[in-house]
């Protein structure tokens, strides 16, 4: 049986190279304006997914326009719920009147990376998720509390890696304050993807080799060489017999 994998992207947060990454990959996270985005620019991401017959997601965040949803905010679990319901239900509505269907949710930045760890976090997440359509995908960190949080409230789950982000011996990533938190060689990073594919395992900062589930990859929109590299990724995966498709 051949060996298939999701590449996502994060989408419509104003970076303009969105239309040339779409042709490399299978899911898109689309930004639901509280990080960044606008309906326009929702409306055009998911056009262009119809487009090249890509999985449509939300990828709702923290309400955080100036640090980009990246800086750590704290809320209750029902004001998460609501936060997240809101942008889900956003993308949501919009896909249906553009004839697409929302296949997934991504938490964004800082959502993700607290979901990842706590699991009233991650709980509230995944409830708000159920609770808008069970059949609803969740993306989120490998083996984290995400995924826990999934599975308890019975919606399916993508382990998601990062090909130009290094990791911690706990499986997380490490923190973008460090120098070595991205991966900016080119091969490396391709390496990289190989190794969590094929081997199931990743090479922490450390130098130890742990153990990692790979469902979804997710390529970064926002660098400078962007599309290059995720039509790099795509071939390089294409030439090793992966099969590149969204979770089914």
């Amino acid at each position: 049986m051949a060996v298939s994998v999701d590449l996502n992207c994060d989408m419509g947060e104003g970076y303009g190279m969105d239309e040339l990454i779409f042709p490399f990959i299978s899911s898109v996270n689309i930004a639901c304006g509280y990080h960044a985005g606008d309906e326009p620019t929702i409306r055009q991401s998911i056009a262009l997914a119809l487009q090249h017959k890509v999985a449509v997601g939300a990828h709702p965040a923290y309400p955080d326009r100036e640090g980009f949803g990246r800086k750590e905010m704290h809320f209750s679990s029902a004001e998460v719920y609501r936060m997240v319901t809101e942008q889900v239900m956003l993308i949501r509505t919009i896909a249906g009147e553009m004839g697409a269907v929302l296949h997934h949710v991504k938490p964004h930045g800082a959502l993700y990376n607290s979901a990842a760890k706590n699991t009233e976090l991650a709980k509230a997440i995944a409830q708000a998720v159920h609770d808008i359509d069970s059949g609803l995908w969740l993306y989120g960190l490998s083996g984290s509390q995400s995924g826990a949080a999934a599975f308890e409230a019975g919606i399916p789950f993508q382990h998601e890696v990062f090909a130009d982000r290094t990791y911690a011996e706990d499986a997380t990533l490490t923190p973008r304050s460090s120098l070595d938190a991205l991966i900016t060689d080119e091969e490396k990073a391709l390496a990289q993807v190989l190794q969590m594919i094929n081997k199931g395992t990743v090479q922490t900062q450390s130098g130890k080799t742990i153990a990692i589930k790979a469902d979804t990859i997710c390529i970064h929109g926002d660098g400078n060489q962007a599309a290059a590299f995720a039509k790099k990724i795509y071939q390089t995966l294409t030439e090793n017999r992966v099969r590149i498709k969204a979770a089914t």
